[in-house]
């Protein structure tokens, strides 16, 4: 015999009057309770430009320069390299 899946009810997402609005809605919400994350759909938008904020870090010497030998054998900056490392650091995270 099957079990069968309790379908969960979602509560409709009301209008908002602007983006404030809707960002302090979803900061404040469980957003399961409004969207079924298992139907999402993986989007790409190769057109967007992306924003980015200047960090400081700090990490040990070594390291760093253990960064830049490696950007110099790949032909790339090193904050780039950092940065890919970063992405990639996240998806074998996920």
């Amino acid at each position: 015999m099957k079990k069968l899946e309790k379908v969960k009810k979602l509560k409709k997402i009301p209008k908002f009057k602007s983006e404030l609005e809707e960002s302090k809605f979803w900061q404040r919400v469980d957003s399961t309770e409004y969207v079924d994350w298992s139907k999402a759909e993986k989007w790409i938008f190769p057109n967007l430009k992306l924003t980015s904020s200047p960090i400081t870090i700090r990490i040990p010497d070594s390291l760093l320069n253990r960064v830049k030998v490696k950007a110099h054998q790949k032909d790339i900056p090193y904050q780039t390299l950092m940065k890919q490392f970063i992405y990639q650091g996240l998806d074998n995270a996920a």
